[in-house]
């Protein structure tokens, strides 16, 4: 199934500059797999050693927070977006 992934600027040097590719994937992981298979190193800049997400990267499946459902597990199904978004924190 074919789905789009939104890439936040920091992450758009691994895929060419493009804001968002298309990916064949049923689950977050196999997404995350996916596209480091297509844009080599991509991966390692979401996730830890440990294959977990890295605190400061959330990513949505249609504007849910994949923490708060299956994490790395979430099925995806075909046409769905996947935006990956990493934290931004500031203030004072």
């Amino acid at each position: 199934m074919s789905l789009k992934v939104v890439i936040p600027a920091p992450l758009r040097k691994f895929t060419n500059g493009a804001e968002s590719v298309e990916v064949e994937a049923a689950t977050v992981q196999e997404v995350l797999n996916n596209l480091d298979s297509k844009y080599p190193g991509f991966r390692a800049s979401i996730c830890d050693e440990s294959g977990s997400l890295r605190r400061f990267i959330n990513i949505y499946i249609n504007g849910e927070d994949v923490r708060f459902l299956e994490n790395l597990a979430t099925p995806v199904t075909d046409g769905a977006e996947v935006a990956i978004v990493p934290a931004i924190s500031g203030g004072k």
